[in-house]
């Protein structure tokens, strides 16, 4: 369980949050669920947070300095549906070095059993070096319960990416 310090870059995708017109919420809660799981395994999680606009160069921009900026995990919301300006997974894709299409598959098919809208997120999973990224849907309920999945995943992710075994 998470019992170390895990740094985290959260981004939001989103053109009205990134011009100010659009309070981002899903962000924000991201973080809070991340801090509170680290904090009840007795760790810590560091998060640095951002925003863009819905635009290839703005996303590939910041994920290419998160990447840069040595964290654990990359975690985006928003960006992953089938509107013209969804194009967080495109762009994620042209990073991912290896893919981890299980954990949204499952995901996907599990909230979908209960709410078919979940199916049109596009989101991927996967790493690139040793930093894990995950790519949410905007929505609050969505952040909820796609980090009810992943978390309990994160620290043997890690570990399998620094070569652990176990």
């Amino acid at each position: 369980m998470a019992s170390e310090t895990a740094r985290w870059y959260i981004i939001t995708v989103s053109d009205r949050s990134s011009r100010g017109e659009l309070p981002d919420k899903s962000g924000p809660r991201a973080s809070e669920l991340v801090k509170e799981w680290y904090q009840a395994a007795g760790g810590v999680a560091v998060i640095t947070s951002d925003i863009v606009p819905d635009d290839r160069a703005a996303i590939r921009a910041v994920l290419e300095r998160a990447l840069g900026s040595d964290v654990d995990v990359i975690l985006t919301t928003g960006g992953t549906g089938l509107s013209p300006r969804d194009l967080t997974p495109d762009v994620t894709k042209g990073i991912l070095e290896k893919q981890l299409p299980g954990v949204m598959e499952m995901i996907r098919t599990k909230y979908g059993a209960r709410n078919s809208r979940a199916l049109l997120s596009r989101g991927l999973a996967g790493s690139s070096g040793r930093t894990l990224i995950f790519n949410l849907p905007g929505s609050v309920k969505a952040v909820e319960e796609y980090l009810a999945e992943i978390l309990p995943l994160v620290d043997h992710a890690l570990d399998m990416l620094h070569g652990g075994d176990h």
